[in-house]
């Protein structure tokens, strides 16, 4: 009985560790998705900014207000 106790235990002890690397693969994953999500974002943000400005220069340009 002990021995079919002892076979119990490892299997269930092998399945946690299983799992656990799989959560910890999982949040990897997660995290470099956030992280490639949030630097796209700082890359868009960056383009409309410059996008913004060149449109002022281009209306004050086209104004005369740049001189």
């Amino acid at each position: 009985m002990a021995d079919n106790s002892q076979k119990m235990s490892y299997h269930a002890g092998e399945a946690k560790g299983q799992a656990q690397e799989k959560a910890s693969g999982m949040m990897d994953k997660a995290n470099n998705a956030a992280q490639s999500a949030k630097e796209t974002m700082q890359d868009a943000g960056q383009n409309m900014q410059a996008k913004a400005q060149g449109a002022a220069d281009a209306v004050r340009n086209a104004t005369g207000m740049n001189k």
